[in-house]
């Protein structure tokens, strides 16, 4: 083994415990039960507005590590066939 596979497996194994973290720290989408029977009362602003931004965040976080997982896996792959 090289020491760009070694690299590039490590890059690849950071990214994917990464991209778990991240997508476990994300809120579900699914219909809370509780908000239908109070009609979403118990909401604040907090919640409402400053939520969205760290989802916001979250999944923008998600992209970039999922292409930065894409491109790493080309590179190992190129990596192997052509040296």
């Amino acid at each position: 083994m090289s020491v760009i596979e070694i690299i590039s497996g490590i890059l690849l194994l950071v990214s994917c415990v990464v991209i778990i973290f991240t997508i476990m720290l994300q809120e579900s989408k699914q219909a809370n039960g509780l908000n239908a029977l109070d009609g979403g009362a118990s909401e604040t602003y907090v919640s409402r507005y400053g939520a969205k931004t760290k989802e916001k965040f979250y999944a923008k976080l998600t992209k970039i590590l999922a292409v930065i997982f894409f491109v790493v896996s080309l590179i190992v792959d190129l990596v192997i066939k052509f040296f």
